[in-house]
């Protein structure tokens, strides 16, 4: 049990190490409106990673049975990161201070930046894969049962939210080094990102 906690913490931690979507998302919303809006965000990669986690232990029986479902997500999924990359052209860059950081947010603005952090996840179909392939090779290679699968997905979401928590925490350090003419790259960078990550999805889903 030790070793599957152990195993599940430190895979939740090496997912969270990859320059994608979720990453540059969650620094530039730090950055931009502090860290209590980018664990906002952190909330929810974990709410929809622990449904992936779920379907993986269980299976997706229960899901409704929609012919190229995934090609639906995925078409979903490119719109969705288009339309945030072009607005990240044309972004207004802003930086956070302490005084606004303090400021309480209003439900809609943290119901909005969760939902965010749901889609940017979910969105992508190989996060679910990546999931679902983990599963499956804990079952067959590692001869996990379900009590060390449940304990290891379980230690894999707290990796997860720790570690994304800490960059969000940490992204504030950075503003002593970013000005708004900085933030206005970022911004771009990340927009790049997004485009890039719709280009790949379009590639994977519908041209290859």
């Amino acid at each position: 049990m030790l070793i599957a906690a152990l195993y599940g913490l430190i895979t939740g931690v090496l997912l969270c190490l990859t320059f994608g979507t979720v990453f540059f998302s969650l620094i530039q919303t730090s950055v931009e409106r502090g860290y209590r809006s980018g664990i906002q965000i952190v909330l929810g990669v974990v709410a929809s990673d622990a449904f992936f986690c779920f379907t993986a232990i269980f299976g997706t029986s229960f899901l409704p049975q929609i012919e190229h479902f995934d090609k639906w997500v995925g078409a979903i999924g490119i719109i969705f990161l288009v339309v945030l990359g072009v607005k990240n052209f044309f972004r207004v860059p802003t930086i956070a201070s302490e005084d606004k950081e303090d400021e309480p947010r209003s439900k809609r603005s943290m119901v909005k930046l969760f939902l965010k952090g749901v889609a940017l996840n979910a969105l992508n179909p190989v996060n679910f894969m990546s999931w679902a392939a983990i599963a499956t090779y804990l079952r067959t290679k590692g001869r996990y049962d379900l009590a060390e699968m449940i304990i290891f997905f379980s230690m894999s979401l707290v990796g997860v939210f720790g570690t994304q928590t800490a960059l969000a925490v940490y992204a504030q350090r950075l503003r002593q080094f970013i000005t708004v003419k900085r933030m206005k790259y970022v911004n771009v960078i990340t927009g790049v990102v997004f485009l890039g990550v719709a280009g790949k999805l379009l590639w994977e889903q519908f041209l290859k």
